[in-house]
């Protein structure tokens, strides 16, 4: 059976990067780029999820190396994190919407919907 990883730049990256900035505390143990934070961040809801579960099936299919486990599951969490992201914007304009609706329906056939 083939290992299957998730890669989500066309270029290899190394965990050898460190990170001088002032976020460096934050991100020092992390293997993904600024780039791929940057692409996953730009991801519509489909692609992260989609990504976010070949990512998922290869820590399942195991055959990883320490190192490339810890960069799925990394790349997994920044998957999970974006997807979820998208998926409250769109909770919040339903709910938007239903508490709309829920307001011109208390009013619907009153003469305070004409004003």
């Amino acid at each position: 059976m083939a290992e299957e990883t998730i890669d989500i730049t066309a270029t290899e990256t190394t965990a050898d990067t460190v990170d001088t900035t002032d976020d460096a505390n934050t991100q020092a143990a992390s293997s993904l780029t600024q780039q791929e934070r940057d692409m996953i961040a730009q991801m519509p809801y489909e692609e992260a999820r989609d990504k976010l579960m070949q990512a998922v099936r290869a820590l399942e299919n195991g055959g990883l190396s320490l190192d490339e486990s810890m960069r799925q599951w990394e790349i997994g969490e920044a998957l999970a994190q974006r997807a979820q992201s998208l998926l409250g914007a769109v909770r919040a304009k339903l709910d938007a919407a239903q508490a709309q609706q829920a307001q011109t329906a208390a009013t619907a056939g009153t003469q305070s919907n004409l004003q």
